[in-house]
């Protein structure tokens, strides 16, 4: 399990990322049912990875739905 980049992640579609998003978060818990019953994990660090990983697309996704939506500053904000 390696971390992805922001720039492999930004060239995926939506519902790419959200797949990608559904098998880390998956994959995620498995390792932390190993780590619940009391099990070492193969590899203690791929759950860091994870949770990074699904970090960097949930980031992704939510930049998107920000550039989407109009801005208000561009509205004339008056305080």
């Amino acid at each position: 399990m390696t971390l992805q980049r922001m720039k492999e992640l930004r060239a995926l579609s939506d519902e790419e990322l959200l797949r990608r998003i559904a098998d880390d978060e998956n994959l995620l818990l498995r390792e932390r049912g190993v780590a619940a019953m009391g099990g070492a994990p193969p590899s203690p660090g791929r759950m860091r990875a994870l949770r990074t990983n699904v970090a960097r697309a949930l980031t992704v996704l939510s930049e998107r739905a920000n550039a989407a939506r109009p801005s208000r500053r561009s509205e004339g904000a008056r305080r």
